[in-house]
């Protein structure tokens, strides 16, 4: 008689065999090794000490660059602008790269902010123009509330009014400055009794895509510059008798073109100020330069194809040593082969994971390499989700090797479906679409466990695979890759025997 953990122990046992630990030693070592060689090789140059990635009020890495026409404002307060025109250059743009053209990027902005001091980083409530997208009014980095559509001119100008008391500043807008519509309302928690209120603009590179391979996209960003034009400009509320202050917020009048020929700042004249700036004030990411924590498991695609030939040997040894037409493997004893490849590797796997990535990060971070910040929460479902998706695809592939019976099949098509699709569209080979639909329908789809990445609307970026962004959310993802396992191993265990008793004897294959 069988007690209920004879079969796990049994093929515990077969599987401690000194090949397979060794394989499965070298995969969570090429997933370490891999990972720090590519940490240690990032190092960050600059003149001098490398200054600190600005960061918003959660802590997050941020982008905030603009320049600003300020002056104080105290507790309670409003400032008011009448926007006439809003202009800006690209620089040397597809498809012949040799000019220099008149034109906004959609989210260039222009308009008008109330923010807590002049660091970078701090936090703000800003109404805005923008190049293709309207009216906007943007808080804090991430949030983003749209308002009326439509661009400026000096024949249909638009009004805009930010309003503070206390910690929430409200915007509003209008087209003629007497009737106004209300965009929307950010509550700044902790915000200073004295903040700066001012006029500012800004513009994003222009993004760009350069094909590649058999169809993919590499990214290229060029330097562009956006300009808007106020009058009408009323302060109520001021905290002190001061008057208007430029400055620069982040690095700026670096570029050639600032410097040879039109410089980032803000002129007067006649009571109409023109500012004019460069950058983005938005969260900053990946597109940023900043890694992802994600970054370092360049090593888990070999590491998987290892997993992937140890699953499919653990079973198909099984039929090769059996007699011509006998069925060695029972339902129980199948189960339990997957119980135990799967646990295996799925300690193999958080062992692995749970040492690169921090490791990693912090190698990264020691070198002066900015690293997106996850959340201790997200950190977690990175290193156990990205086992558990190891742990789903060594069933996987152990399912196959049950139904196919012979290891080189079994081996091949479990890397095709799995590998394949994870290596391919991990790089800018494939074209953004089949990638995205490889990473939907295939059991690759998993891997979004590891995304940390955050797709932002208002933010410009090449939100495709070869850049880590995937298409399903990380739970969607492992949801498809538990389909395809559990199908697969349900369809292996219906075409065996269901106990010991029949092991050996032939099977009726319907």
């Amino acid at each position: 008689m069988h007690t209920t953990n004879e079969p796990l122990r049994r093929e515990w046992t077969g599987f401690r065999r000194p090949g397979r630990l060794t394989a499965m030693a070298a995969a969570a070592l090429l997933v370490v090794a891999l990972g720090l060689l590519h940490a240690f090789g990032n190092r960050a140059s600059c003149d001098g000490p490398c200054p600190a990635e600005p960061t918003g009020p959660d802590g997050s890495l941020v982008s905030d660059q603009f320049y600003f026409l300020h002056r104080d404002l105290g507790e309670s307060g409003s400032i008011t602008v009448r926007m006439t025109a809003m202009t800006g250059t690209i620089t040397y743009p597809p498809p012949d790269h040799d000019r220099i053209v008149p034109g906004l990027v959609p989210w260039a902005k222009a308009g008008i902010i109330v923010k807590d001091g002049l660091r970078q980083g701090s936090s703000y409530a800003a109404l805005m123009l923008t190049g293709s997208h309207g009216v906007r009014m943007q808080h804090d980095y991430r949030h983003d509330v749209a308002g009326s559509a439509g661009g400026v001119s000096a024949a249909s100008p638009r009004w805009l009014r930010l309003t503070r008391s206390g910690d929430t500043v409200t915007g509003y807008e209008s087209t003629d400055g007497e009737r106004w519509t209300k965009v929307g309302t950010a509550q700044l928690s902790g915000l200073s009794g004295t903040v700066q209120a001012g006029l500012f603009a800004t513009s994003p590179g222009d993004l760009t895509l350069r094909r590649t391979g058999l169809g993919g996209a590499t990214e290229q960003v060029r330097f562009t510059q956006a300009g808007g034009v106020f009058d009408n400009v009323r302060v109520n509320g001021a905290a002190s008798a001061g008057g208007w202050h430029p400055y620069a917020v982040g690095e700026m009048n670096r570029t050639d073109w600032e410097k040879y020929h039109k410089a980032s700042g803000a002129v007067e004249e006649n009571g109409t100020i023109t500012v004019t700036g460069t950058g983005d004030i938005g969260p900053s990411g990946a597109e940023d330069g900043a890694r992802p924590v994600e970054g370092v498991l360049g090593g888990l695609g070999l590491g998987l194809l290892l997993v992937l030939v140890v699953a499919v040997r653990f079973i198909t040894c099984e039929y090769r040593r059996a007699p011509e037409g006998g069925t060695p493997v029972t339902r129980r004893a199948l189960a339990a082969k997957a119980a135990v490849v799967g646990a295996v590797t799925f300690v193999t796997g958080l062992l692995a994971v749970g040492i690169v990535v921090p490791a990693g990060t912090a190698v990264l971070k020691g070198n002066g390499i900015p690293v997106v910040d996850v959340s201790a929460l997200t950190g977690v479902r990175v290193v156990v989700g990205t086992a558990v998706v190891l742990a789903l695809a060594a069933v996987l592939a152990l399912a196959i090797g049950a139904l196919l019976r012979r290891a080189w099949p079994a081996t091949l098509t479990a890397v095709l479906a799995v590998g394949v699709p994870y290596l391919v569209t991990s790089v800018p080979l494939l074209p953004d679409g089949l990638s995205q639909w490889l990473l939907r329908v295939t059991p690759a789809a998993g891997f979004a466990a590891q995304q940390t990445l955050v797709e932002y609307p208002q933010v410009v970026a090449h939100y495709a695979p070869s850049t880590g962004y995937f298409p399903l959310p990380w739970w969607a993802g492992i949801a498809v890759l538990s389909a395809y396992a559990a199908l697969l191993l349900g369809l292996a265990l219906s075409r065996l025997p269901r106990g010991d008793d029949r092991a050996g004897a032939p099977v009726e294959w319907r």
